[in-house]
């Protein structure tokens, strides 16, 4: 099992109320990204001001992680709004990717990210309603980089498969990793390599169209889905998210990391008639392009 799947698991869902005089309604953080297993899906009732986040066990929410400080930040209730509060963690707290520079203002859907685990925020009446929502959400989407997780992409690829079969259209396939990502993990810390997995993805997922489908497919391995394009039209794609990725600039913490991709584009053709024929075969070229030098496409 890769990480990616291991992250996309649903544990059973396990309320925990955070208790005290200062009870509001049912807002509560959800943990959509997580490299704790156990704690994917759980929702933390928030009842209780502050409710404290860190490493230490005074806190109300414990996590692990030498990235999280032992007091790391906490919530607290301001009428009838939640703020974070950064308490000097030594690697920030951010909301919606931004650094929470002392404060910040929680609105309904907006994430915050402590160390490697990433809630969500959410307030209002339906709030029971949204949190459901929000699990469903965990079985198709990925909590970090927000592509499908491999699950829905691999259902995704028999069903267009079967239909180019029925109506004799085309459909190709790419699959691409992060050229040397240990390396970029290694040099700039963990958080910097999620950040840059978060940011290739966003990259990528602005060049494609809204019928195809973009997938983490394990640790820094993605996939896109192209119903009714053909080996010239992938290529084409492919080359311009090469070059998009090699061009951008992606900036954490002060620090500017240039990454690359390496990428396998494969057709439907007379010999691919399976949904593992067009995924053995892109995986393939994926590595034909990584052991020609990487940085290249191949297809």
């Amino acid at each position: 099992m890769t990480d990616a799947e291991e992250k996309t698991r649903i544990t059973a869902v396990v309320d925990k109320p955070l208790k005290g005089d200062a009870a509001r309604g049912n807002d509560c953080l959800v943990v959509i990204y997580t490299k704790e297993p156990t704690l994917l899906g759980k929702r933390f009732v928030l009842e209780a001001s502050p409710v404290r986040i860190g490493r230490g066990f005074e806190n109300l929410i414990v996590l692990e992680g030498d990235s999280v400080s032992r007091r790391h930040a906490h919530l607290e209730q301001r009428g009838h709004q939640w703020w974070c509060v950064d308490d000097g963690s030594t690697n920030g707290s951010y909301v919606n990717d931004a650094q929470v520079l002392r404060e910040q203002r929680l609105e309904n859907g907006d994430r915050l990210k402590v160390g490697p685990t990433i809630f969500k925020y959410l307030a209002g009446e339906d709030v029971e309603a949204l949190y459901h929502e929000e699990i469903y959400r965990m079985t198709i989407i990925d909590g970090l980089t927000q592509a499908h997780v491999k699950r829905f992409f691999l259902e995704a690829l028999e069903k267009e498969l079967l239909r180019a079969k029925r109506h004799v259209r085309p459909l190709s396939l790419l699959m691409f990793d992060i050229d040397h990502f240990k390396l970029v993990n290694d040099t700039h810390g963990h958080l910097a390599g999620d950040f840059v997995l978060k940011e290739v993805a966003r990259t990528v997922q602005s060049r494609i169209r809204r019928d195809e489908v973009l997938a983490r497919y394990g640790g820094e391995e993605f996939a896109i889905l192209l119903p009714e394009t053909s080996v010239e039209g992938a290529r084409a794609l492919a080359e311009i998210l090469r070059d998009r990725t090699e061009q951008a600039r992606f900036t954490f913490q002060g620090e500017t990391i240039r990454v690359t991709i390496s990428i396998g584009v494969a057709t439907l053709g007379e010999v691919e008639k399976t949904a593992h024929d067009l995924l053995q075969m892109a995986d393939n070229l994926l590595y034909e392009a990584k052991r020609g030098g990487r940085n290249r496409v191949v297809g």
